[in-house]
């Protein structure tokens, strides 16, 4: 499951600032808590990534979630994680294995 990390920057913006990566590389007209873009050679050798957060979007899903924005904050850099060890998140049920991976990864962080 794993990849060495070569390089993984993760640049901390404003809601504006993410919907606007999202409309010009995804064609998304939405907000969202991260975009991740593996800039990696080979996708299965070490990774080269920009993680791109939102920590508006960060603070409000903490606030929804009953969670701390500390949390949060985490989930959604393991989220990054994750997909660019090839989880996926379209489907029901691939949101939920997610979900569960975020969790397992979370507890173990604060443990």
């Amino acid at each position: 499951m794993g990849r060495p990390i070569h390089s993984l920057n993760i640049i901390f913006c404003s809601d504006d600032y993410l919907l606007s990566i999202n409309q010009q590389y995804l064609n998304h007209d939405y907000f969202t808590d991260i975009i991740t873009f593996d800039l990696s050679a080979d996708k299965k050798g070490a990774i080269s990534a920009e993680l791109y957060i939102s920590y508006d979007r960060v603070k409000d899903n903490a606030k929804q979630l009953g969670s701390t924005t500390t949390k949060e904050l985490h989930r959604v850099v393991f989220h990054g994680l994750l997909h660019l060890l090839g989880y996926k998140d379209k489907l029901k049920k691939d949101q939920i294995t997610m979900r569960q991976m975020e969790d397992k990864l979370i507890s173990q962080y604060f443990c």
